[in-house]
């Protein structure tokens, strides 16, 4: 089965062989394994972040951790370790993979074992898991030339009062189900709309739309993931004086849009060519290129700027 979408990546032979963090340990990819018994397994109580190396340095690394930090003292859950003890812990599952360029590694941390199966975190009896999958990966540069498109689906984005879109937890199922419509309708991903009907966000990235005035919209961030390449987008269109707003908007604006895009860390900026069957006048247009060369420019300030500090 051909699968299109924002993570597609270039295939890597070597990633047949790649060592898996779990709990202190490196193991062979086919050896990593985890109690059934784990919280996260058993009820998806957790959270997890993932960084991408760019020429020896972890992009972006210390907004991650705040995320990572902010989602457990969120869900009330330990880590175990403090933040220079864990980014010790990614530089040596990196070392131990050999990897210094164009690599992707996503940390996870669940709030460990538990005495029987529940929901109840008391019954945990063990310290955190924490697992690290390192991977030698480079987006797919079809995706990129290809776009996405998108299928508006009727899973909304929930209210933050009973689970806040800005918490990255190990449960993604109305996401699944979301995508899972929109791959049904012959879309690659979803879009998805807040309690009140306006666009909130995508499934896996963050949406932007750019309007025929050449404005850069999206949404107001209450019902989304808190993306850090969403973050970088807006900074680099206020440095570049490229007019941008975090505001609510409906599927009228983004069908009559004339340009579309989704960000993440994997992928970057990431064109969206069509939403709901309806062709985005420019696809691949000025501002959408603008934006992805302002942000490989980001990248590269931090990479210069931490070349002093060793990663691996």
């Amino acid at each position: 089965m051909i699968v299109h979408g924002t993570h597609n990546a270039i295939h890597d032979e070597r990633n047949d062989d790649v060592l898996i963090y779990v709990n202190g340990d490196l193991l062979p990819r086919n050896d990593a394994k985890i109690s059934v018994f784990d919280s996260g397994y058993l009820v998806g109580d957790g959270v997890w972040e993932a960084v991408r190396l760019h020429d020896g340095v972890l992009v972006f690394l210390d907004e991650h951790l705040d995320r990572l930090w902010q989602g457990a003292a969120t869900i009330g859950m330990e880590i175990g370790m403090t933040r220079k003890q864990l980014t010790a812990e990614i530089r040596r599952t990196l070392a131990a993979n050999k990897m210094t360029d164009s690599a992707y590694i996503r940390f996870m941390l669940t709030r460990g074992i538990k005495q029987t199966p529940s929901q109840d975190p008391r019954l945990t009896i063990g310290p955190p898991t924490l697992v690290m999958i390192a991977e030698h990966k480079k987006a797919s540069l079809d995706t990129l030339e290809r776009g996405v498109t998108l299928f508006t689906s009727t899973i909304r984005r929930g209210s933050p009062d009973y689970l806040d879109a800005r918490l990255n937890c190990h449960s993604k199922l109305h996401e699944v189900m979301a995508l899972i419509q929109a791959i049904e309708a012959g879309a690659d991903e979803a879009l998805m709309l807040d309690i009140n009907g306006f666009v909130a966000t995508c499934n896996a990235t963050n949406f932007f739309m750019v309007t025929k005035q050449g404005e850069v919209w999206t949404s107001t961030g209450q019902y989304c993931m808190n993306g850090i390449t969403r973050g970088k987008i807006l900074k680099v269109c206020r440095e570049a004086g490229i007019p941008c707003a975090e505001k609510n908007f409906s599927l009228f604006d983004v069908y009559g849009a004339q340009e579309a895009f989704v960000t993440g860390t994997f992928g970057g900026l990431t064109p969206v060519t069509k939403v709901d069957g309806r062709p985005i006048a420019e696809s691949h247009g000025r501002i959408t290129r603008q934006l992805r060369q302002l942000y490989q420019q980001e990248i590269g300030r931090t990479v210069t700027a931490a070349k002093g500090v060793s990663y691996l």
